[in-house]
Formats: C-alpha cells, structure tokens, sequence
C-alpha cells in the first residue's frame, strides 16, 4: 500500500522509463505528462494566453452589461460567440483529422490574438458598440470551432497514450488555474483603468502559446488517405458517435448540462451587481471561486493513474453540480455565495475532464478529432443556446430561480444517465481494449473496471 507521499507504479512506461514496482512521489504522478518537452511547451504557452482569455471574458460580461444593464443582451452576446461552434465543429474537426493538427492550432491562435486586439481597439477608443461586440464574438467563435477540436486532437500528439489522462486532466487544471487569475486581475482592471485594457492584455498574451507552439518538434502523424468526401468524411464521425453507446451517452449528458446549467455564468455580473450590489471586483471574485473550485477538481483528476470507476464520478458530479447551484441561487450573503461556488467549479470540473478522458479513451485515433468535434458542440455548441434561454428566462422569473431549474436539469440528467450506465460498460470495455490504453493501471485491470 501506498503512504501519503508516494504512490506504487505497476506499469511498464514505454516513454516514462517507469520500472514495474518503482515508488514515485504522487506529485511526479499528478504532473508526470509534463516530461514531455512539446507538453511543456504547449502548458506554459496557454497557461499565459488562458489568463488572458479569462481577463476577457470578464471584461466582455461587463462591458455589455455596463453599456445596456440587459440580462437578454448578455445571453444574446454568449450565444453569438458560442452558435458557431455548434455550427461548424463537424467542419473543425475534419479539418483536425485531415490536416496537421499543430499548423491549424498556431492558425487559430493567430486568428484568436487578431479579434481580441480589434475589440481592445474598439473599447479604448471609446466607440464600441454592443452590436460589435456581438459581431466579434461571433468571429472568435468561427475561429473556435476549429481551434479546439484541433487542439484537444493534438494532446494525443504531444504525450504518450498512457499519459493522456493525466495530459487531459492537467490541461484542465491550467485553464481553470488561469480562470483563479484572470477574473480577478480582470476584476481591478475593469475597475480602474476600464475594460480595453483587457482586451488588449489578452492579445499579446497569445503570442506565448504561438511561439510554444512553433518551437515544438512533432513526429508528423500518418494522415487518413481521403479516399471519400467531405461530407462522407463528417457523416463517419457522427455514425461512430451515434453507435457508441457509451459515448453517446457521456456526451448527451455532456450537452444537456451545458444547455440547462452551464449558462449560470452568464448570469454572473447580475448576481454580483443586483444580488450581491457589488462591482467588477465583486464579478471577477465569484469567477474565482468557481476557478478555484475547478482547479481542485482538474488537480484531483490529474493524481489518477487509472480509469476505474471514473464514469461513477461522472454521474455523482453532474449530481453534485446541480445541488451546489440550487443552494448558490438562493444566496444573499456575498460571503456564502462565494463559498458555495468553489464546490460549482469543482464538480463541473470533474464532470467536464472526466468525460473527456473516457471519451479519448475509447476513440480511435482516425476518428478523434471528429469525435472531438462533437464534444466540442455540445459543450459549446449547447452553451449558446442555453445562454439565449437563461437571458430570455432571467428577464422574467430572475436570475436566481433560472439558476436553480439549471441545477434541477442536471440531477435530473444524473440519475437518468447512472440508471443507464451498468448496460454500457460491457462495450466500453470493448472499446478501451481496442485502442490499448492502459490509463495508468495493467491494461486487464483497467478495461474490466473502466465504466464501474
């Protein structure tokens, strides 16, 4: 048995140079994809230009609200940003399997640092309007619905396949260390020297994962031969979706929780200046809280070694974000609700990165990115029109009781789908064996136990 300081590593790394019994320290096995130089590369890239992204979501949120004091507006300008990736993914991710997945992300970062440093233009000059807002939102979101498929493809690249759980989960924990950082240094920015800034701090940040990127040396992978068309191409990639069981099941969970319940933070700035009578500070401290929380629950994923037992956490999680945002939106104490969202963070944390490490694991390397791509739309391609609803439905019942059906949506979502998940482990057993992956346990071990 493992004390508190090490763990046991049973497994042969093939890329590690892990020998069968060798005890490590867990905090080498919670960063252990981080021996990978493209890996390091790639995280201290994104860690930088993700701080900024966070600078400008908060900004954006307040600006638009700060300009129209509109609860509808600012589910309108969520949604226009976030439409397009539901749109176009399928597009992003054939593109992901059929072109070099490293050129595209450098792309769409380019593109990314582009957009935000027209917004930045546009708010310190002093003209900006919501409509360009809006219009600029949408343009990111083009330009986000071939960046993540590419981008959650391409961790495959940069680690070996027993390390990929750990990359997944690591990545996590950098976007949501950088959403601890971003809203808050957001918060006293927007504050004091007003929003462009911020839009500004996250164009330039992005040059840090663009040169991350170009110093990288990637094996060039074997691209799929196109011997069918596009469209045949998209078609194949919803069929595997479509007849996979188990991950059917993860991603409809996956969207459901991202139409009724992820648009809480939508509601953000109306919590923090009519609930809570608090400012751009008070914003970007609850988006904190809620980074903090998810930090957690990336940080606990990442000290995992294997797959067993991870679909449970799926479904208790799911459950357990549903509750945590119920009691936030009956919240009146700015303290409490502060509290009360760092568990919000956390099991959505949980819920998100555990999905897509079982999903990872079950897709065939051909298939990922447009496996990918479905994941990408209905976590963000749902996103949208749950923001458009949340907006419209604030305006009538307010923000707090359309929180709390949100959080009715996802327990409900959880028990139907643990009620279901007993008849899918049998084929994604089937699955994780066919892609060889072991997650970090002997490779028997960890495909009879992957959906307990």
């Amino acid at each position: 048995m493992a004390d508190d300081s090490s763990t046991e590593i049973t497994e042969q790394s093939t890329n590690g140079g892990v020998e069968p019994g060798a005890r490590i320290s867990r905090w080498s096995v919670m960063f252990r994809a981080l021996k990978y130089r493209n890996f390091q590369l790639f995280f201290a890239g994104q860690l930088i230009s993700l701080v900024g992204t966070w600078m400008d979501n908060i900004a954006e949120a307040w600006l638009v609200y700060r300009l129209t004091g509109s609860s509808l507006l600012l589910g309108t300008v969520a949604f226009a940003g976030q439409i397009p990736v539901f749109l176009l993914a399928p597009i992003g991710g054939l593109v992901a399997d059929r072109l070099d997945r490293r050129r595209v992300v450098i792309v769409t970062q380019t593109l990314s640092m582009i957009i935000a440093g027209a917004l930045a233009g546009l708010t310190l000059s002093g003209r900006v309007k919501v409509w360009e807002v809006m219009v600029l939102a949408s343009l990111m979101g083009v330009v986000n619905a071939f960046d993540i498929p590419a981008r959650q493809a391409f961790l495959a690249e940069m680690v070996g396949r027993e390390d990929l759980m750990n990359a997944i989960a690591l990545n996590s924990s950098m976007f949501n260390g950088a959403r601890v950082v971003g809203p808050a240094i957001a918060g006293i920015l927007v504050a004091s020297i007003g929003e462009g800034w911020c839009f500004f701090a996250n164009s330039v940040s992005y040059i840090a994962v663009i040169a991350g990127l170009l110093m990288m040396r990637i094996v060039p992978r074997v691209l799929e031969e196109r011997r069918a068309s596009a469209f045949e191409h998209i078609a194949e990639g919803f069929r595997f979706v479509r007849r996979t069981g188990p991950i059917l099941a993860l991603l409809l969970l996956l969207g459901l929780v991202s139409l009724v319940a992820m648009p809480y933070s939508v509601l953000m700035p109306i919590f923090a200046a009519r609930i809570l009578h608090g400012n751009a500070t008070t914003l970007g401290t609850l988006m904190g809280a809620t980074g903090i929380g998810a930090l957690t629950g990336a940080l606990v994923l990442a000290s995992r070694t294997g797959l067993k037992g991870l679909s449970r956490w799926v479904a208790m999680s799911c459950g357990g974000f549903g509750i945590a945002l119920i009691l936030f939106s009956f919240s009146r104490w700015y303290v409490l609700s502060v509290i009360l969202l760092v568990p919000v963070g956390f099991m959505m944390m949980v819920q998100m990165a555990s999905s897509n490490t079982l999903i990872q694991a079950m897709v065939p390397d051909r298939l990922r990115g447009r496996t990918m791509a479905v994941y990408s739309m209905m976590f963000m391609g749902m996103a949208p029109l749950g923001s458009l609803l949340s907006g419209a439905l604030a305006g009538r019942i307010g923000a707090p009781w359309t929180v709390a059906v949100g959080g009715t949506g996802a327990i409900i979502g959880a028990i139907v789908f643990a009620r279901f998940l007993p008849k899918l482990r049998v084929e994604a057993r089937e699955l994780i064996i066919a892609q060889g992956l072991a997650g970090g346990e002997p490779a028997g071990g960890m495909t009879s136990r992957a959906l307990e």
